[in-house]
């Protein structure tokens, strides 16, 4: 029920124009800020939208989310703001609370976030697997025993931050790691995706949906009780040039066509 309305409201958002910013249908240029993670699947989306809504152009830019959001921070024109994290977006919403948004900023518009998507933090290996890992538990062995070299991202980063809970359920100090030599680092999840796929490490902590678009060996998945839901907020900025739009083209994210997309990679939309 709630696809459908979505699918509804966009389609109403497409015959009204969508435009409650300034310019019209026929120059509007949206910008996205997405996670890396989702680059091919939104691209794709963007194609499937260009003909819905040849007139509007999007611009993507990809990163980690933290990137992203230190970006939009610092005045980067952005219209809609799609993370890996919760945790990002709350930097960014007022609605957070001090705790989280510590500077009190209020750049996310109000009534236009929600929860768009849903992925898995995965272990991952390279090609024949020549550290012969096959789950979380024996990784902790390895890791303690100082026999592999993984990558993972870094703190700042969604995936990175993922990793950190990980690390945490399983007793294991990432610091001392570290400094022990066996880790490795990637400013975002498709850095450490290469990583592992060129066999540069025994293995690496990934998305599932980066896994499964490298063709790379999957050994273990972390439960919700290791790291957490995996959960991808989006958002129209409050400074959006053109917030009807913005809005329009989450509401496209919703609908099934977009939908059949995400989930081809192994993302699972989310109804709110």
């Amino acid at each position: 029920m709630k696809r459908a309305l979505a699918l509804i409201l966009f389609l109403f958002l497409t015959a009204c124009g969508g435009n409650s910013g300034g310019g019209s249908a026929e120059d509007v240029e949206l910008i996205v800020f997405a996670a890396a993670s989702l680059q091919e699947t939104l691209e794709e989306c963007g194609a499937l939208y260009r003909e819905e809504r040849p007139k509007v152009r999007l611009v993507f830019q990809f990163d980690s989310s933290g990137t992203l959001k230190t970006q939009i921070e610092e005045g980067a024109e952005c219209d809609v703001f799609i993370s890996a994290g919760q945790k990002q977006m709350d930097q960014l919403d007022r609605a957070a609370g001090p705790d989280v948004n510590t500077e009190g900023l209020d750049l996310v518009a109000r009534g236009t976030r929600f929860d768009l998507l849903e992925n898995k933090v995965v272990l991952t290996v390279p090609e024949g697997n020549p550290a012969g890992i096959h789950s979380f538990d024996e990784l902790r062995a390895a890791l303690e025993a100082g026999d592999i070299l993984l990558a993972v991202g870094n703190g700042d980063v969604p995936v990175g931050q993922y990793t950190q809970r990980i690390f945490a359920f399983w007793g294991l100090d990432e610091a001392a790691l570290n400094a022990a030599g066996v880790l490795t680092y990637g400013s975002n999840a498709r850095e450490v995706t290469t990583q592992v796929a060129e066999g540069l490490v025994d293995g690496g902590i990934i998305y599932a949906t980066d896994a499964r678009s490298a063709g790379l060996t999957v050994v273990d998945t972390a439960t919700a009780e290791m790291c957490g839901r995996v959960i991808y907020p989006a958002a129209v900025l409050s400074n959006s040039r053109f917030p009807g739009e913005a809005r329009a083209f989450l509401e496209f994210l919703r609908t099934p066509g977009a939908g059949a997309v995400l989930e081809s990679v192994g993302f699972t939309p989310l109804d709110n």
